[in-house]
Parts: structure tokens; C-alpha cells; sequence
């Protein structure tokens, strides 16, 4: 079973940018997710992300990644409505709680743990896009140079982070599979077996790697060429992303506030900066190539009748 967060190969312009420019454009929005907390901008964030993530053919990590993100974006409104009796809207006093004390659900708490749970969902979405579309390989490559264990613990961790995921999704299955008349294995069992294997499989990869030469002194490598084409456009919109969140941040664009009365702005800056970041996730949209007839004009995108005859004409010249 495959990890949906596993990087898979695909063509298009994030998969084939270099890791520097897809990790800027990816950073340029959790950024954003971290720099705002009014609920809007989050929004945008968050449908940034996912968009970049759909455009460039990872369904199923943004699919897994938005599940996981909302139960935990649940959670955190659930905790935070619990913890915090702050607020003039009080929706339900539920009386005394161990350890709580005297716990007042208010209006005010919700919405402040939604948007600590969206900054949370929106990051963990951009870490699959990322997880998903950026070759290991090639960031282990980039940061050689750098740093050569560093970078190498830090592709070993991003590619064994959703095998130990794949593991745990075939636990799971195997402890149904045993039948209604097996005992019911608790969480904590499966657990152990999860990080027995996963310390087993460390144990592996460290004598690969020292059989492969790593223990030893290499000497330096050439520096490789990572450049794409379409780097320049990540990185455009990365500086797009950042330089409009910092200009929106000054004018007053995170207008938001929870205690004690809930204000939320949607004034111009606000939604300036709340439609560029969304916009944002148009970046990995590929761009089709116009073809050119066998005369050497060029065909349209969308052409009909006229564009076939014209590459027949072409053709017959030929």
C-alpha cells in the first residue's frame, strides 16, 4: 500500500521547478497562514494550497491531508472552546469541570480556535503538495553543497515519514482481518509493532547507506545544474505572495479580533490580500504549447475546422 503522501513523478511546472523555487512558492504560503489570523485570509491560504495541489496532480495527498487537516482543525475549536471561558457571547454553561473549573462555552473561543485551526489545516496541506511533488532526490542534491548529513537525515525522514504511514494503514487492516473471535488489539500494541518496525527499517538503511560508501570522505561533487524554466514563475509569486501579505499586514489587512467581541474586517486590504493569495494557486497550471502545421504557422489552441484544413494544406505541400 502506497503512502498518499509519497512522492510520485509526474510532468508539470511544480514537479519539474527546482526544489529552491517549489519550496519558496509553498513557503510564500504557509507564511501568509502564520503571518494572518483573520479567517478569510486563512481561507485563501488553504484554497491556494489545495489548488496548487489538484493543478499538479496530487488528488490524493490533498485529499488526505484536507481529512486529516479538518479533524484537526475540529479538535483544536473543540479544545479551545473548553480550555478558554473568555467572551461576552456565552452559548452554554456546561457547570464545574475536574481541573477546569467553571467551563462557559462562548462564541468568541470558537472562532478563535477555528483560525488556529485553519493556520494548522492550511499548513499541513502545503507540507503534502510538498511531500507528494518535490523529488527528495533532487533536494537532497540541492543541499549537499550545504550541508551533506543534514541534507540526507532530512531525505531520509521525508521519504520514510509515509512509509511508516503506509505500515500503520496495513496494521490496521491485518488487526480487522483477524476475525470477530480475535482479541481486540488496542492502539498501544499497534503502536509498538510500528515503532519496532520502523527502528528496524532505520537499522537497514544505515547499513545500506555504509555499504554504499556514505561512512566515508567523498570528494566534492560538481555542482549540478537544477535550474528549470519554470522557476522563475515560483519565484515570482512567492515575492508576489510575501510583498502583498506584508504590505496588507501594515495596512491594517489582519483586522481581526476575538476577546472580548468578535471583529472581523473585510475591508479593501483585506480582501486584496485574501484574493491574491487564493489566485496564488494558479501557479502549477500548465500552459499549452501552440502547435505549428507542416508549413511552420501556428495552430490555434482551440482550433476547428480551419486549423485541420490548414495542417492538410500543409501536409500536401510537403
Amino acid at each position: 500500500m502506497r503512502s498518499p503522501f509519497a512522492y510520485m513523478p509526474r510532468r508539470g511546472p511544480l514537479q519539474a521547478a527546482s526544489p529552491g523555487a517549489a519550496v519558496s512558492y509553498l513557503g510564500a504560503i504557509v507564511v501568509v497562514a502564520f503571518l494572518y489570523s483573520n479567517p478569510l485570509v486563512l481561507v485563501a491560504a488553504g484554497v491556494a494550497a489545495t489548488l496548487a495541489g489538484l493543478l499538479a496532480g496530487a488528488r490524493t495527498a490533498v485529499r488526505a491531508a484536507l481529512r486529516m487537516g479538518l479533524s484537526l482543525a475540529l479538535l483544536i475549536v473543540v479544545v479551545n472552546a473548553l480550555v478558554v471561558s473568555r467572551g461576552e457571547t456565552v452559548l452554554a454553561r456546561l457547570g464545574e469541570w475536574p481541573l477546569l473549573g467553571q467551563v462557559d462555552v462562548t462564541a468568541e473561543a470558537i472562532v478563535a480556535g477555528t483560525s488556529y485551526g485553519l493556520r494548522a489545516a492550511v499548513a499541513m496541506v502545503a507540507f503534502a503538495v510538498y511531500s507528494a511533488c518535490v523529488d527528495p532526490d533532487r533536494v537532497l542534491r540541492a543541499l549537499r553543497p550545504l550541508a551533506g548529513r543534514s541534507a540526507l537525515t532530512a531525505t531520509l525522514v521525508s521519504r520514510l515519514v509515509p512509509v511508516a504511514a503506509a505500515d500503520a494503514a496495513r496494521l490496521r487492516d491485518a488487526a480487522r482481518l483477524r476475525g470477530p473471535g480475535a482479541a481486540v488489539v488496542g492502539k498501544a500494541p499497534l503502536a509498538r509493532r510500528l515503532l519496532a518496525g520502523s527502528l528496524a527499517r532505520a537499522v537497514d538503511v544505515a547499513a545500506t547507506l555504509e555499504l554504499r560508501g556514505y561512512s566515508l570522505d567523498a570528494p566534492p561533487a560538481r555542482n549540478r545544474r537544477t535550474a528549470s524554466r519554470h522557476d522563475r514563475r515560483f519565484y515570482a509569486v512567492a515575492a508576489l505572495v510575501l510583498a502583498a501579505a506584508t504590505a496588507g499586514k501594515l495596512l491594517g489587512a489582519d483586522d481581526f479580533h476575538t476577546y472580548p467581541s468578535i471583529e472581523l474586517g473585510l475591508g479593501p486590504a483585506t480582501l486584496a490580500v485574501a484574493a491574491i493569495v487564493a489566485l496564488s494557486g494558479l501557479a502549477p497550471l500548465r500552459h499549452a504549447r501552440r502547435r505549428r502545421a507542416a508549413d511552420g504557422t501556428k495552430v490555434p489552441l482551440y482550433g476547428g475546422k480551419s486549423s485541420r484544413r490548414r495542417m492538410e494544406q500543409g501536409a500536401v505541400r510537403v
